[in-house]
């Protein structure tokens, strides 16, 4: 092993709180894929910085020790001819174990970090409970309220009963005007069927003729028309669309 020792070995080895922290430490100083470790590389140069260390404190270099016999355990397992430890095979890697543990080392350091940054930037800061008015002796007035529950209540009972009122004149309004127009139509029925029968036959408009009508009038007398033909007592011809509509009585026999 080297003899070259570039600093001294007390202070090699509290730069690394660990074996993982100094396996962690080659593999980012040689751009090592942690996934696929040359564990024949990283184990000589783990030696190498064992080797350094010229007073051992056994309690702590235990563990350093432990790793490295780990290492080369690995080691001897991939250098057994004719294994392949890929995707290809059903056979484990030995590294497998290796890298989860390195994994969740790399993990646990990098939350260190972020909890050592907070730690140092909010050290200085406390929390403080907000304070009430009561716990500051402050005391003060409640605003009026504008908004009467009781007032409110009348308010509401007063608006519906105004609309019962209301609805209950609007019920009684439309069931008359139903009852007109059904008698309108009853009426209109007949005197259509007087002016037909006495002239025979008629055109639709010609039952308007010589008075003022309105929409309500002729609503009524089409009604009254179409009344008389789904009773068969009439019939209608229109030779074209939006052409004069020819009534006439429909006489016995007629289909």
């Amino acid at each position: 092993m080297s003899e070259n020792v570039s600093l001294k070995p007390d202070l090699k080895i509290r730069h690394f709180e660990g074996p993982l922290d100094l396996l962690f430490h080659l593999i980012e100083k040689n751009d090592i894929d942690i996934y696929d470790i040359p564990i024949s590389e990283v184990t000589a140069q783990y030696m190498e910085h064992l080797d350094k260390m010229q007073k051992l404190d056994m309690e702590v270099a235990s563990d350093f020790i432990v790793m490295a016999a780990t290492l080369v355990h690995i080691k001897s397992r991939m250098l057994i001819p004719n294994n392949r430890f890929d995707d290809t095979t059903d056979e484990e890697d030995p590294r497998e174990e290796l890298v989860i543990s390195l994994l969740r080392y790399k993990r646990a350091k990098f939350l260190a970090g972020e909890l050592k940054t907070r730690h140092s930037e909010f050290s200085n800061c406390y929390y403080r409970v907000p304070s009430t008015a009561k716990s500051l002796d402050i005391e003060f007035e409640a605003p009026p309220q504008e908004f009467d529950p009781k007032m409110f209540d009348e308010a509401v009972d007063a608006v519906c009963k105004r609309n019962e009122i209301r609805f209950a004149d609007i019920s009684s309004k439309i069931t008359h005007i139903l009852k007109r127009d059904k008698l309108s139509v009853r009426e209109r029925m007949k005197s259509v069927w007087n002016s037909i029968t006495k002239r025979g036959k008629m055109f639709f408009h010609e039952l308007f003729a010589g008075k003022k009508v309105d929409k309500i009038d002729r609503i009524v007398g089409f009604l009254a028309v179409l009344e008389l033909l789904r009773s068969d007592k009439i019939c209608a011809e229109q030779k074209k669309p939006f052409d004069v509509i020819l009534l006439e009585e429909k006489r016995k026999g007629e289909a």
